[in-house]
């Protein structure tokens, strides 16, 4: 596959995928979607790559959803639940079920299903400079990418109740202290701290490793793939509200939404 919209590197067995389309802070398309699904099955199906190194082109690791895509058009309301089954998901569980530790660098800002991207990663470093943000509700929609399933795991339910809700954008090192997180860097050592993190595990028994995430999947209860249906189910409501079309169109814009709660 040619690649657009992500950079691959292999080297010392550590696959390095970039999301590459800074120009819009790495926001998802469909195509940059499907381009890093693709990325993740060719290193889980290699054997001689052994770790992943996951990081945004620029000055953002990935604001989320690319809301010119998924904006309504004539007046006709996108169905976002086949967003979530057709992008989100595939990346969420190739991650998660990815025998294989997946170092992720956050370099700037983490937004929407960028900030749940990073949580379904295994060992995640930031810059100083990122911030973390559960930004769906300025639009109306629910937290996707795994975001429902995730985030009150690792936080907590009133925490990740009211980060959603008030869509509170965190600092990388308030992200730490709440364990989102694994370790915050200076910007200029961030790829260098990640990257050998990644090339260490690469050397180490990545079976076993494997199966160290197989066990943590296990003991998190509900199986995830019921629970990312659900988004989808959830996502697809969302996406027919009025505040759904208002919100992209005042983000289009720039200017405040006026939401109405329908």
């Amino acid at each position: 596959m040619a690649y657009e919209f992500v950079t691959v590197g292999v080297e010392g067995g550590v696959a390095t995928i970039t999301l590459n389309r800074p120009d819009v802070l790495n926001s998802f398309n469909v195509a940059m979607a499907r381009e890093l699904q693709h990325a993740l099955a060719e290193v889980a199906k290699d054997p001689a790559q052994r770790a992943v190194l996951l990081t945004g082109a620029g000055r953002a690791f990935c604001a989320g959803q690319d809301l010119a895509e998924a904006a309504p058009k004539n007046g006709v309301l996108p169905d976002l639940g086949d967003f979530v089954r057709k992008s989100y998901n595939p990346i969420v569980l190739a991650i998660r079920e990815l025998e294989k530790p997946v170092v992720c660098a956050v370099n700037g800002v983490a937004a929407g299903a960028g900030a749940n991207l990073a949580l379904a990663c295994d060992i995640v470093f930031a810059s100083v400079e990122a911030s973390f943000i559960q930004s769906f509700a300025k639009i109306g929609v629910i937290p996707d990418s795994g975001g429902t399933f995730l985030l009150p795991r690792i936080v907590g339910l009133a925490r990740a109740t009211a980060l959603t809700m008030l869509a509170e954008k965190l600092g990388a090192k308030e992200a730490m202290d709440l364990g989102m997180i694994y370790k915050v860097t200076e910007p200029g050592e961030l790829l260098d701290t990640a990257r050998q993190t990644a090339r260490y595990l690469a050397t180490q028994p990545t079976a076993g490793l494997g199966l160290i995430k197989r066990g943590f999947n296990r003991s998190l209860g509900i199986d995830l793939r019921a629970q990312l249906d659900y988004e989808e189910e959830l996502q697809r409501e969302a996406g027919r509200t009025s505040d759904y079309e208002e919100g992209v169109r005042a983000f289009l814009e720039k200017r405040k939404p006026a939401f109405t709660g329908r």
